[in-house]
């Protein structure tokens, strides 16, 4: 079993803090895992008698009848018979009507702590948000890290990475024998479940549409893209039936399914955002493989994706940076892959797939050599190195070092 230890961590810190709290994720993440049994054995570790712990998932045939908010009220109700601290455990809590006033129903009362589930982002930040004014309290669970992969693989961390890289993080992944059986899982959950669950959500009768989208921002992690660019991709194959609006329209509906991850555009020097273009990447990268039948393996851009990941993993808010200079009569952008931030805590980071010559590395050290503050600057490379610091004070260090170690950035 993965334990998952930093996610559990997060709901003990907020265990009885009078707030509700929302495991988001992908579907398929290991929301409800984390939730019971990890989340359950450890209240019952500490004493909780098990039918003090309330479980319904809301996706399960035989509990359709609590999809009404008054049934579902009413049923939690009844449970509750004594003073005693009691947990709720709600499995995607969004299918059910009017859900916000249930769970504000359950605020109010002095012996309960709520936990729920769900895999759109959009109940999130505008129902709940909206609705709990502050009262309910986020925990996003990922697929799992490289690091959390190594742990649970049993093999070497070389090996390991292969296999990440190919076929990402997913839970279930671990449990399949071979490639045949990776391949298969990782193409289906994509199908069956993620396109299909998109599709029936948002009511969605272009099909076609959402598959060429998808194939474009599949094709093209770690580059700038827009619904305008998209939008020209569509009529240079002669597909004119298509607004701009509609694109945008399908791109958040793939944002709100946690499906894929947008990354905004910082202007480092400005200090300011720029709209447009962006850069989007998977939540996981076997994913976004399996839609392509592992044709484009572009390690460059799939560390990227990784990397990208991994920050989020860590709680930094993270954007792609953005240097205007000015070279005589030319004016230059350079990019800075990621600009992390977290508190008073920013970090700039590099991923080049090698700086094994000079030119290379002036090359990728350009950027943040021109940045001009002092903040942490770092370049993430593919080689497996003891990390270093070259001439202008950037951390080098190897990727797998840099993600089997949470305290890598601060080398």
């Amino acid at each position: 079993m993965i334990e998952r230890y930093d996610y559990l961590n997060k709901l003990i810190e907020r265990k009885n803090n009078g707030m509700v709290k929302i495991i988001t994720g992908i579907r398929r993440s290991g929301k409800s895992f984390l939730l019971d049994p990890i989340f359950k054995n450890y209240l019952l570790s500490t004493g909780v008698d098990e039918n003090h712990i309330i479980k319904l998932d809301l996706e399960e045939r035989k509990n359709r009848i609590y999809l009404d908010p008054d049934k579902l009220d009413e049923y939690i109700r009844s449970l509750i018979v004594d003073k005693k601290m009691y947990y709720i455990i709600l499995d995607e809590i969004q299918k059910v009507e009017d859900f916000e006033s249930v769970l504000n129903g359950f605020l109010h009362i002095s012996n309960v702590d709520v936990y729920v589930t769900g895999s759109n982002s959009k109940f999130l930040s505008s129902d709940i948000i909206t609705e709990f004014r502050g009262r309910g309290d986020e925990v996003r669970v990922f697929p799992l890290s490289f690091k959390e992969f190594y742990d649970a693989y049993k093999a070497d961390k070389h090996e390991a990475w292969d296999e990440y890289v190919l076929y990402g993080g997913m839970p279930l992944i671990l449990s399949k024998i071979n490639d045949k059986q990776k391949s298969k899982y990782l193409i289906d959950l994509f199908e069956l479940t993620y396109k299909k669950d998109i599709i029936e959500r948002n009511k969605l009768t272009k099909d076609d549409v959402l598959d060429s989208i998808i194939n474009i921002i599949s094709s093209s992690i770690g580059s700038l893209t827009n619904p305008q660019k998209i939008y020209n991709t569509f009529i240079s194959n002669g597909i004119t039936v298509l607004s701009k609006n509609t694109i945008n329209y399908y791109l958040d509906c793939l944002l709100d399914s946690f499906l894929i991850e947008k990354a905004k555009r910082y202007d480092i020097k400005g200090k300011k955002y720029i709209n447009t273009p962006q850069k989007y990447y998977f939540a996981d990268i076997g994913l976004r493989n399996a839609r392509l039948n592992f044709r484009q393996i572009e390690e460059n851009h799939i560390m990227e994706n990784i990397i990208y990941n991994e920050l989020l993993i860590r709680d930094f808010n993270v954007d792609v940076g953005v240097i205007n200079l000015r070279e005589g009569n030319l004016h230059k952008q350079l990019e800075v892959d990621f600009v992390c931030n977290q508190g008073n805590k920013r970090y700039y980071i590099q991923v080049a797939l090698n700086i094994d010559t000079r030119e290379k590395n002036e090359q990728e050290s350009k950027s943040l050599n021109n940045i001009g503050d002092n903040f942490k600057k770092i370049i993430v490379v593919k080689d497996n190195i003891k990390h270093w610091i070259n001439e202008d004070g950037i951390l080098i260090i190897g990727i797998q070092e840099f993600l089997l170690n949470k305290n890598s950035l601060d080398f």
